[in-house]
């Protein structure tokens, strides 16, 4: 079994009460099941009892899960429990395990084609997540950054590598990598943090670099956004916790905006569940929880405007909390173009 790869994540997981502070889901669900804790159970449990990998009800948990990656980031010995959370998905996958809702939204990001538009020296992929939810972000993008070439169709691999699809995520990568290398392009720029992760591990190609958008808006001549007023940040979890990215913040600093962190802390995700990216279409009421927790936060410290370099962050707050003024890092950029 994959899972047989995290004993030693189980072993010291299991016992450890250190990360629940950061288990963003458990945070707002109250469930000690949601902690890194509750899941290395789960495991353990199934480790010692096959039979049990059919249960019902670890099947739901393992797939709830927000895949933060905070209590990875910030654990003293740095336990993978991220990757044992992905290995049970695709154990239940490859025991024909994985719910319903889940195969079928997997079969829908299976049958995708890419095509290659426009003319340029970089390849810019806008991610579906773009294209069905907010169009704004690439067209703020390219306002700046015209003159690329473009890259859509469908979602890259990452999907399916979070649903534990992990045959079916490499089949797709490679025909988006196909894609791109027919373009010509060496550089493919993002604007999806969770397509940026993928790009730069799973679905890494040899000779392409692969950039967030905010790394290429850094290199463009753009004037000040103090017009802006106050910004409050909230960060990728793929950016921060996955890779190592400070380019939004960068950005940022370059445009002279007056910017704070959202939160109380350096350590807590705000995401809203973005590293479990799929789980906004299979869970809605416990995105719309995470969320609500945010616009709480947003209410108490008089947040005007929320900043943030992830397309989903800003789909999941602008879904569930409308009420809430949120910038994507590329409309930043836009409005204060020279």
């Amino acid at each position: 079994m994959n899972m047989d790869k995290y004993l030693d994540v189980i072993n010291a997981c299991r016992f450890c009460f250190m990360c629940r502070h950061l288990a963003t889901l458990a945070a707002v669900t109250g469930k000690e099941a949601d902690t890194a804790r509750g899941h290395a159970l789960i495991a353990d449990r199934i480790r010692m009892d096959k039979t049990e990998l059919a249960n019902a009800d670890y099947i739901r948990t393992i797939y709830q899960a927000d895949l933060s990656g905070s209590c990875r980031k910030h654990c003293v010995s740095s336990y993978d429990e991220i990757g044992l959370k992905l290995a049970l998905r695709q154990d239940f996958v490859e025991a024909g395990l994985a719910p319903a809702a889940v195969s079928a939204l997997a079969k829908e990001f299976t049958d995708v084609q890419f095509k290659v538009s426009g003319n340029g020296d970089m390849l810019y992929y806008p991610h579906p997540c773009i294209e069905a939810h907010q169009p704004e972000i690439a067209q703020a993008f390219l306002s700046v950054v015209p003159n690329v070439k473009v890259i859509d169709g469908g979602d890259c691999g990452k999907v399916l590598k979070l649903l534990g699809f992990a045959k079916e995520s490499q089949a797709v990568a490679a025909r988006f990598q196909a894609a791109v290398k027919a373009s010509g392009c060496k550089t493919v720029v993002v604007s999806n943090p969770a397509a940026y992760d993928f790009l730069k591990s799973d679905g890494a190609m040899d000779g392409i670099t692969v950039l967030h958008s905010s790394e290429v808006l850094l290199n463009s001549n753009l004037g000040s956004a103090a017009k802006l007023g106050k910004l409050t940040f909230i960060n990728s979890d793929f950016l921060r916790n996955y890779q190592e990215c400070n380019a939004p913040m960068d950005l940022l600093a370059k445009l002279g905006c007056e910017v704070e962190r959202f939160g109380t802390n350096g350590e807590d995700s705000y995401a809203c569940g973005e590293g479990s990216m799929p789980g906004i279409r299979l869970f809605p009421e416990l995105t719309r929880k995470m969320v609500a927790h945010v616009a709480d936060m947003a209410k108490r410290f008089k947040v005007e405007t929320i900043v943030t370099p992830s397309p989903f962050v800003k789909h999941a707050l602008t879904t569930y909390a409308p009420e809430l003024k949120v910038l994507a890092i590329e409309e930043v950029a836009a409005a204060v173009k020279l």
